[in-house]
Order: C-alpha cells, then sequence, then structure tokens
C-alpha cells in the first residue's frame, strides 16, 4: 500500500459533428470506428498506463475508451459495442499538477485525431436530443442491465483518489459511517457542476419549472455517490460531479474531495434514501434545494485549513465562492446562452473546447 497520495480522472464526452456540431449517437458512429481512431493515436510522453484496466472489446490498452453499451454474445461477453461518446482516462499520477498534464495533453491528442474523422468531444452531461435507448440484455442481472441502457445517454467524470496508508487505515475504519457522511455532503458537491440542462432539443422542464441536470435526475434514484475498491488501495471513485469544460474546475472538484475525506470534523449524515432525495431536488434547484447550500458552505470554509495541513494549495477553491452565492453551474450558462437565442448546435460548439490551466482552450 502507498505511502502517497495517488490521483487519477476519467473524462466522458459526447460527440459532434464538426461540420454542424450536431449531437452524435451510435446511429451515427460505430466502435470500431472509434477503437481504430484510439489505436492510431501516439501515447510517447505519457506516463505508464500501470492502474488502468483494459476495457472489452477494446483489444489494446489505452488512455482513451469508447463510452457507450456493450453488445454480448449467447454468454455474456462483449465483443462489440453502441457508442454513447468517448472516454479520457489519465494514468495513475501523484499529484494534481500531472493529472492536469496529461489530461490536457491527451485531450489535445484525441481531439486532433477525431477531427480528422469529422468528430469532435462536447463536455455536457446528458445528450440534449437522445434520451431512451433499448439494446439486448448484457448483464445477467436484470436491474445492472436497466441501469446500462439508462446510461447510454449520460456523461460523467469520475474523480480517483487513493490515501497514504496511514490515513486510509483511519479512513475506513469504519465504512458505514464515511458512507454516511458522503451521502450528507455529495448532493450539495454536485449542485455547483451540474451541466445537463437540455431533454429532447429544449430546456428540461419538470412540474412546469426549469431543471438544471436531467442526468442527476435520472441518477439519483440508482447510481451511489462512491464506489470504493478495496482491491485497489482503497481507491475511491468519486461520481456525483458532471462534465465541465474547464479543467480548473476539475482541479477544484479534486480539491472539494480531499477536504470531505480528510475532515473528520464534518459532522453531517445522512442515509442511501436521504441521499437520492436530495440528489432529486439539486438536479431541479441546484444549491437552492432545501439545505444544501449550507452543507457545501460548511465544507467550503473549512477546506483550506485541511488541505494546508495535508500539504495541498487551497487557492483554486476561490474560484468557487461566486457560483455557490449565485447558485451558478454550467447548465446556467448553456441555458443562458439557450435564452440569448443560440441554436443547440452552436451551445454544443460553445463547450467543445477545453479551458486549460494556463487559460489557453484546446
Amino acid at each position: 500500500m502507498s505511502d502517497k497520495f495517488r490521483f487519477g480522472l476519467e473524462a466522458e464526452f459526447m460527440l459532434a459533428s464538426t461540420t454542424d456540431y450536431r449531437p452524435l449517437w451510435y446511429k451515427d458512429v460505430d466502435f470500431k470506428t472509434l477503437d481504430r481512431i484510439f489505436e492510431s493515436i501516439s501515447l510517447e510522453g505519457i506516463p505508464t498506463l500501470e492502474g488502468l484496466a483494459a476495457e472489452p472489446p477494446h483489444k489494446k490498452m489505452m488512455p482513451f475508451i469508447v463510452e457507450g453499451y456493450g453488445i454480448p454474445d449467447a454468454n455474456f461477453e462483449i465483443h462489440d459495442a453502441y457508442p454513447k461518446g468517448i472516454e479520457i482516462r489519465t494514468p495513475v499520477c501523484e499529484s494534481l499538477d500531472q493529472v492536469f498534464e496529461v489530461y490536457e495533453d491527451l485531450y489535445g491528442r484525441v481531439k486532433k485525431a477525431l477531427g480528422l474523422e469529422g468528430m469532435i468531444p462536447v463536455a455536457i452531461s446528458h445528450h440534449p436530443i437522445e434520451h431512451k435507448f433499448v439494446g439486448p440484455q448484457n448483464k445477467r442481472r436484470h436491474d445492472f442491465w436497466l441501469w446500462a441502457m439508462e446510461v447510454m445517454t449520460t456523461y460523467g467524470p469520475d474523480i480517483n483518489v487513493s490515501f497514504p496508508k496511514k490515513i486510509t487505515d483511519k479512513l475506513f475504519s469504519d465504512i458505514e459511517d464515511l458512507n454516511a457522511k458522503v451521502n450528507y455532503y455529495a448532493p450539495a458537491m454536485a449542485a455547483i457542476s451540474l451541466s445537463s440542462p437540455f431533454l429532447q432539443g429544449k430546456p428540461w422542464l419538470h412540474k412546469g419549472q426549469l431543471g438544471k441536470s436531467y442526468r442527476t435526475f435520472k441518477r439519483s434514484v440508482v447510481a451511489p455517490a462512491i464506489e470504493l475498491h478495496a482491491d485497489e488501495n482503497f481507491r475511491i471513485e468519486f461520481k456525483v460531479f458532471e462534465m465541465s469544460k474547464r479543467s480548473s474546475d476539475f482541479k477544484e472538484y479534486f480539491l472539494l474531495v480531499l477536504a470531505l475525506f480528510l475532515d473528520e470534523g464534518l459532522k453531517g449524515r445522512s442515509s442511501n434514501q436521504e441521499r437520492i432525495y436530495d440528489s432529486g431536488t439539486v438536479a431541479r434547484f441546484g444549491l437552492n434545494a432545501e439545505g444544501m447550500r449550507e452543507r457545501l458552505v460548511e465544507l467550503y470554509l473549512r477546506a483550506p485549513a485541511i488541505l494546508t495541513e495535508h500539504g495541498f494549495d487551497p487557492a483554486p477553491l476561490k474560484n468557487l465562492a461566486k457560483r455557490i452565492e449565485k447558485n451558478l453551474s454550467p447548465s446556467d450558462e448553456m441555458v443562458e446562452l439557450f435564452n440569448q437565442g443560440m441554436s443547440l448546435n452552436d451551445i454544443m460548439k460553445e463547450f467543445s473546447y477545453l479551458e486549460t490551466l494556463n487559460g489557453t482552450r484546446i
């Protein structure tokens, strides 16, 4: 078990056409095409891929995978896939700076390769047009199969962190309590990241009121806030955030996750059922959902001291102050552009650039 922190970022993107920025889906592109594109990308200068797992039906270990719906044979072995989009996944990194150096490099490489084939990645968390998928049963468990179909229209990042052994031993000594803490704060953390305000080509309305995230609304009932990998140095996948076109947003999300797990003084606790309810209301109202602003502010105000104690620079979190105060998320940016008369395809174009930590756009 490591005596250091380890980090990794997995980021899913929808694909769009480079000619008109029309959102694409499995009806428009096949697995073999994307797999061929990925295999053609040079990995020279990229750190070792140790720690990543091969994802069938891919044959080659890569930091890029086709996200979508696995097509099974009679034995439930995946031999093909219907693409919903792509995923960029960094190798295991020893610092946040390394995470974003590698992430931005990988993004540039895959965007260039996709562009040669008329496609471009877009940072949105639910397909703005498609909303329903039905495929052949690809999981032995019926509930897993239903979920595999549900997520064919959703996109999101996984924030991966593993801790030094002395922290891990303490942190995971009471898994039930740790999950209860995550249940309490995770919905409020998700609120600042929401980025899926469209459903079937229009702003999402629920009970006549504009909502902020159809993805979070859809996944709140079933999907967990975290996945814990005890066999991988207790690696945590934090799964509630939504996609962003800014590296700086992801850095802030990493810092909030670190603060959540390292702060032993956070007292809030919730059950799984309470998290599900809170996530559903956050999807509609963001930080204006009951109690959410207070929870995030508690975590936010305590974070600098906790992060500094463990050797992390908390300065990037200052950028969140305005978003917390005004209940702003990427969804609000998208809806504002829509209300200004921008077409859905033009909004996809605006979210097809990665804003790097140094302020350039790829």
